[in-house]
């Protein structure tokens, strides 16, 4: 074939196609409008005029049949804005025991593992010195009080002045202090538990010398666990002290633990725009540690928006939309997504709870087109009957 023919032909099936896209694409006029081509627009019909004349034939093509369709009711759900936070665990309390002097250890009282009460005595230092200290001030206190007793009886004879049994009764006093020092020296021998807990693993044995430096043992108190995790900025408001969340162990992905916010932090960290929260997670039965990494799970009521079945949503060119029955008519609804769930999808959409929608014969609805919804038709004979 000639390169002239050629052109001519390639010139035609461009001419062709340019008017089929003109006549039938819906935005054509709008971007002849831009290049400044009006007087193709103006032999352009509206594309109003032929979606008209398209149910129109849609129509005459159908005979006027009503098509049957099944539709169910439009419901309402709230969307749940849902929190995601990875957390480190520890425990209630955690405190490490050291001696209030020096010493020789002589001897602990418990293993690692062991739970222990506050008050439990752990550990016992060499305690000689002290109790010698302690005899002597019996003794000195035996001596005043028996001195007091010299000085009264002399005074009810009027053998001693007043000023010696006040100076006999400061004695006294002065004696029994210093009973109390020694006996609390001797007490301070014997170290005990501050808190109820769990022993850790023993850093020392018995034999060492030690000084109040040294750390005994570590106790953790492990009947509840406090997890610290960072939200978002956008949560700040919405996360609340008392609020009930869920905290998995990343270890064992198939148990959930309930707690609750338990602290909230003053103000929101500038470098990463997150804010520090505090949950406690009840642990009765001692299953998990400090130190554990815990993925939280928070969730927020929403707003409200309508909800239809996953079959009512229909895709076209311009986007999502449904087909909702109004007075025996389809009528073609855009939609805009929210969030798909299990069972129902939740649109934003000038549809209200209750309207009708298509879910199944949605391929013969059409804009304007009757409908009638399957199973109405026996229900209102059955009401007539």
């Amino acid at each position: 074939m000639p390169s002239w023919k050629q052109i001519v032909l390639a010139v035609v099936i461009v001419a062709a196609a340019a008017v089929a896209w003109a006549r039938f694409y819906s935005g054509a006029p709008e971007v002849l409008a831009r290049w400044g081509m009006d007087w193709a627009i103006a032999a352009t019909p509206p594309a109003t005029e032929r979606a008209a004349n398209g149910s129109v034939q849609a129509g005459r093509s159908r005979a006027g049949q009503i098509v049957t369709i099944v539709a169910t009711p439009t419901g309402t759900a709230t969307i749940n804005d849902r929190l995601q936070a990875i957390g480190t665990g520890r425990a209630n309390a955690t405190v490490t025991v050291n001696p209030y002097s020096a010493g020789r250890l002589t001897e602990l009282l418990v293993r690692s593992g062991t739970h222990v009460e506050k008050g439990d005595v752990i550990a016992m230092l060499d305690s000689e010195t002290e109790v010698i200290a302690r005899d002597r001030a019996k003794v000195g206190l035996d001596d005043a009080q028996a001195k007091l007793d010299r000085v009264k009886s002399l005074r009810a004879s009027n053998a001693a002045t007043p000023v010696a049994v006040a100076d006999a009764e400061v004695a006294l006093a002065n004696a029994k202090l210093a009973l109390r020092d020694a006996e609390l020296a001797l007490e301070r021998r014997s170290i005990v538990a501050p808190i109820e807990g769990t022993v850790g693993i023993l850093p020392i044995a018995a034999g060492n010398y030690v000084t109040s430096q040294s750390a005994i043992a570590t106790l953790d108190d492990r009947s509840s666990i406090l997890v610290d995790f960072w939200v978002p900025e956008r949560f700040a408001a919405a996360v609340k002290v008392g609020a009930q969340l869920s905290a998995t162990p990343l270890a064992n992905p198939n148990q959930v633990y309930s707690g609750t916010v338990s602290a909230i932090d003053n103000h929101i960290d500038e470098n990463s725009r997150t804010l520090l929260v505090k949950a406690t997670i009840a642990n009765p039965a001692d299953s998990l540690r400090a130190g554990m990494s815990f993925q939280i799970g928070m969730k927020f009521p929403g707003d409200t928006y309508p909800a239809v079945s996953p079959l009512a949503i229909q895709w076209g060119t311009d986007g999502a939309y449904v087909w909702a029955v109004e007075n025996g008519k389809a009528k073609r609804v855009p939609v805009r997504i929210i969030q798909r769930n299990t069972e129902t999808v939740l649109i934003d959409a000038p549809v209200e709870s209750g309207d009708m929608v298509v879910t199944e014969g949605t391929q013969s609805a059409s804009e304007g087109g009757d409908v009638r919804i399957a199973g109405e038709d026996r229900a209102t004979g059955a009401e007539g009957s």
